[in-house]
């Protein structure tokens, strides 16, 4: 039974090892992991929280109050004796002008309520609310940039370990045609220099290699980096893959931008700032607030007389030396400069996804050149090995074959590898990107 569950256990390890990492995988992880998208997170609790700061606005305020104080000035000793219901007039020994030493202890709840401000407060919880909402979009704007930063990273990934493969597959080419030329030089029907050419040309295809494989190296890095976390190794994604033979050509719309978070973010930007005019605006008109005590006054705390008070008040500054005027000429400039900056933005949106659906054509358009040139290439290299090898082709034509095919299959991976980064491009400029995936990092 042990044995059973050994291996059980080491099939099991086996699987989870060898399972290969997705690029869903990886966009979950950098929605919970990367810093930067955890920090858009806070940044929304907090303007939540200023939100619900605002709307305490419209409760009371209550507080509690406890004092303790002594004196010999006459006014206030007469005061205090009052409120503990002591004071004695008629008392022989009674001087108001030379009070002993009076003290108090006072025990006080206390309440205001704001009754009137003009709206003010509806127009903060307006501010707040779409300061919440901006802080949002904000938000979604990151992590449509941080989810096509991964899709990049995670492609580039698979680019640099393909080129890996294509030098890998030079090497071996170029070892089968040192063999030949070894055979051939060995029947008498090949010189030296054959040889050696082939062999420098070898030494040249396995430098390449050792940078291909570096480079591969340092595409995973920078995967993890934008992750947030070592999640990928070297061999832990999926093997590169081919050209697709249903690749589909870029959307031809180039005209979409509505749905950009940043977009919606500048304007909700615009809008509180418009808020914050009118709020200037309402600081001309009068506040009224309620308010009331309760209080408990002693000498020693033994007997506690208490006594209430409660009121209304209204104030109505008429004159502040030109404050306020400055203050909603500055304010309505303020909220113009947010409409231009919105504006703005907006014109760049617009280039940014005219430019991405440039990229995505451009790089269909290789693709399909590239294809063709690596069938070409194959077939003259194929061609060429067989007439060297029956004598009919000099070395310097296989070495031409050679390089050619080398060069081709790796533009054709570096196409096909740009293409799918350019068609992710396209959905971020269209901010799509982060409408497939919530907070949580699901889909």
């Amino acid at each position: 039974m042990r044995l059973f569950v050994a291996a059980c256990t080491a099939v099991l390890t086996s699987l989870s090892v060898t399972s290969a990492v997705t690029l869903d995988d990886c966009i979950r992880t950098a929605m919970a992991k990367n810093p930067d998208a955890r920090a858009a997170v806070h940044r929304v609790n907090a303007a939540g929280a200023m939100l619900r700061q605002a709307k305490s606005a419209w409760y009371p305020r209550v507080g509690l109050s406890a004092s303790y104080t002594r004196t010999d000035n006459p006014p206030q000793a007469f005061m205090m004796e009052l409120n503990q219901r002591t004071l004695n007039m008629a008392d022989p020994s009674f001087n108001p002008n030379q009070p002993q030493d009076t003290e108090n202890i006072r025990l006080s709840a206390g309440v205001k309520y704001r009754l009137y401000d003009g709206g003010q407060r509806e127009r903060r919880i307006d501010m707040a609310r779409l300061g919440e909402a901006a802080s949002d979009e904000q938000r979604k704007a990151l992590y449509n940039e941080l989810i096509h930063r991964v899709t990049e990273a995670y492609y580039r990934v698979l680019q640099a370990q393909a080129f890996v493969g294509v030098r890998e597959e030079s090497v071996k080419s170029l070892e089968e045609s040192r063999r030949v030329a070894n055979k051939r030089l060995e029947a008498g029907a090949a010189v030296k220099t054959d040889v050696l050419n082939l062999e420098v040309k070898l030494a040249q295809a396995q430098e390449d290699l050792i940078r291909a494989r570096n480079g591969a190296l340092l595409a995973t890095a920078a995967l993890n980096m934008a992750l947030g976390e070592e999640l990928v190794t070297e061999s832990g994604l999926p093997t590169p893959a081919r050209r697709s033979p249903g690749a589909k050509p870029p959307p031809a719309d180039c005209s979409e931008i509505e749905s950009r978070p940043e977009l919606k973010a500048v304007q909700r930007a615009a809008e509180i700032k418009r808020q914050a005019y009118r709020s200037t605006r309402g600081e001309y008109g009068p506040t009224i607030n309620a308010f009331g005590s309760y209080d408990w006054d002693s000498e020693d705390l033994n007997e506690m007389e208490s006594s209430y008070l409660v009121g209304v008040m209204a104030e109505w500054s008429l004159f502040t030396g030109r404050q306020r005027p400055n203050a909603v000429q500055q304010a309505e400039s303020e909220w113009l400069a947010a409409r231009m900056e919105a504006e703005a933005v907006r014109n760049t949106l617009r280039l940014d996804l005219r430019r991405a659906c440039l990229q995505a054509t451009e790089a269909w358009e290789r693709l399909t050149v590239t294809g063709k040139s690596v069938r070409s290439a194959r077939e003259a290299l194929r061609i060429t090995g067989e007439r060297y090898e029956q004598g009919a082709a000099d070395v310097t034509i296989l070495l031409t074959a050679e390089v050619g095919l080398t060069a081709t299959r790796t533009r054709d991976v570096a196409a096909y590898y740009d293409y799918l980064v350019a068609l992710s491009n396209v959905e971020r400029a269209k901010g799509r990107l982060v409408g497939k995936w919530t907070a949580d990092g699901e889909q």
